[in-house]
């Protein structure tokens, strides 16, 4: 198979492929970015067997650049929650951005990256910020017309009024959304 598969041990690749949703070209694509991201190719060095990458050097990436959940999206991602992302965690999250994944899984990341205090539910706070940054900084609403966004998505998505969205609640929202899937989707 030739020089390209080098990083990679057949039954590597193999493994990365059975435990995501890319084919094997695609992991050594999104490979060779990931290594593209690294200190020591930002240096023009060889980078170590399994380096790990700054949030700030994924933030680069032009597909998260323009993202206002980048930095949720990162972190929602890393496995060791020390702001640096491995390759492992870097192609679970293109392989959740990717065409292929189930809208279950794609569901299931958005509820996490939109659970901005981690408790497992999106409160009020969790959905003023989401409303924010969809919005923008510069086009704030007021508090009472922010206020009324919120009621209304509780009102219609908080189906045991606890003032908060659980995840069977997120996601049977999220069903009345039909361009989620393809809005969920980073292109490779």
């Amino acid at each position: 198979m030739g020089g390209s598969h080098s990083v990679f041990t057949e039954q590597e690749l193999d493994d990365y492929q059975t435990l995501t949703y890319l084919t094997k070209k695609e992991i050594l694509h999104i490979h060779r970015r990931f290594v593209s991201l690294t200190e020591s190719a930002k240096k023009g060095t060889i980078p170590a067997k399994n380096p790990k990458i700054p949030f700030a050097n994924v933030l680069e990436l032009p597909e998260l650049k323009v993202n206002p959940f980048k930095d949720q999206i990162v972190k929602v991602f890393s496995s060791s929650g020390d702001g640096y992302m491995t390759f492992e965690d870097f192609l679970d999250m293109m392989s959740v951005f990717s065409e292929n994944a189930p809208k279950a899984v794609k569901v299931e990341y958005a509820f996490r990256i939109y659970d901005f205090d981690g408790d497992d539910m999106i409160s009020s706070s969790d959905l003023k910020e989401v409303v924010t940054r969809m919005i923008g900084e510069e086009n704030t609403l007021d508090e009472e017309k922010m206020q009324q966004l919120i009621d209304n998505i509780l009102e219609e998505g908080d189906l045991d009024d606890d003032e908060a969205l659980s995840f069977a609640e997120f996601e049977h929202v999220i069903s009345k959304a039909p361009d989620f899937v393809s809005s969920f989707r980073i292109r490779l």
